[in-house]
């Protein structure tokens, strides 16, 4: 099968410099290792830009068989480039366009990527997630939040902006420091202290949980993940642990929320929920993830590897999971061969 690999990494494929730049892309290794997988699966690969151009782009590389209908898809791993809720800007484009991908549709990944829509969701499903306020600038009343609090972009992931506040006092300049920077709401969460695990998902009608993870953060101070551990960056980075040490008990509540979250915030295919647990074992959702990292040193690779995938193993199982979604069965080899000599014949 025809599958271009969309990212984000180019970013002056756009019309105008206009709204907040996105600071999250994919690193050229890990575009190459998911390049080299599917490959190794046999498909077809092409590396695409998420920009302006994609559309003619998958046009080529892509063409519909004799009935209109799409023989490929596309592996979204595109951030964005610029403006409000980028996640969902290329998933718009290939929805306009007829053209099946991996992932969430726009509408999970809004809703994934909005913190506050996603807590409020979570709670209507029942699933517990920290208490939280959304405060703007001159705002300095947290309620009864107790300290100390999170404060943290609406609209961001990858820990970008991520604060710990201790003290009421120290609040108003926190939330400040995010609008300034990133232009958006700050959300502000009660801070739970304990263990951190990380739920992998994979899947849609039937859900496959792969192994727990923990963050395991050792004797250090700082006991959350911030950016820096996540782009490898901290001195002293938290441990994967994987699978977790947890009993069976919790593991099941731990699964049975992530499931909870992956189905109330709309996700597909894959996703990773980010969870704490208190010191007296009740859990937390923190937020999820509907486009998972999938660097090799990742949360969501290192669970997909203890649960028996290799890399190339888990980029093409993402790939059969959108394809069923998608197709219900893979197409066929015919649309397949038609479409080889429709772009022979463009070319």
């Amino acid at each position: 099968m025809r599958v271009a690999v969309v990212w984000n990494h180019d970013h002056s494929g756009v019309i105008n410099r206009f709204g907040q730049p996105c600071p999250e892309r994919y690193g050229r290794k890990t575009l190459e290792n998911v390049m080299a997988a599917l490959r190794d699966g046999g498909h077809q690969a092409l590396l695409c830009e998420g920009d302006k151009n994609l559309l003619s782009a998958l046009e080529r590389f892509m063409p519909p068989d004799r009935e209109g209908r799409p023989i490929g898809l596309v592996f979204n791993m595109a951030y964005g480039i610029q403006g409000e809720c980028r996640y969902v800007h290329v998933p718009a484009m290939l929805e306009l366009a007829g053209v099946p991908y991996t992932g969430s549709s726009p509408l999970g990944h809004a809703l994934a990527l909005d913190k506050v829509i996603a807590k409020k969701l979570l709670r209507d499903a029942g699933v517990p997630t920290p208490d939280f306020r959304v405060l703007r600038p001159g705002d300095v009343a947290a309620g009864d939040l107790r300290f100390p609090v999170i404060v943290k972009p609406r609209h961001e992931s990858t820990s970008f902006g991520l604060q710990l506040v201790r003290h009421p006092a120290a609040l108003k300049s926190a939330v400040e420091a995010v609008v300034a920077r990133f232009g958006q709401d700050a959300l502000v969460e009660e801070y739970i202290d304990g263990r951190e695990i990380c739920v992998a998902l994979l899947g849609n009608t039937e859900l496959e949980i792969l192994p727990l993870l923990e963050q395991d953060f050792g004797d250090r101070e700082m006991r959350l993940i911030t950016w820096e551990d996540k782009v490898h960056r901290a001195a002293a980075e938290p441990r994967k642990i994987c699978p977790a040490p947890v009993d069976d008990a919790l593991a099941a509540k731990l699964r049975e929320i992530s499931v909870a979250t992956f189905r109330g915030c709309l996700c597909r295919d894959y996703a990773r929920v980010d969870i704490r647990v208190d010191p007296s074992g009740t859990p937390y959702v923190l937020e999820i993830n509907s486009m998972a990292a999938l660097g090799m040193e990742s949360s969501y690779v290192t669970a997909a590897r203890a649960a028996g995938y290799s890399f190339s193993a888990l980029v093409n199982r993402i790939v059969a999971v959108a394809q069923q979604r998608c197709f219900g069965i893979a197409p066929a080899g015919e649309d397949a061969r038609q479409a080889d000599e429709n772009l022979a014949t463009a070319n």
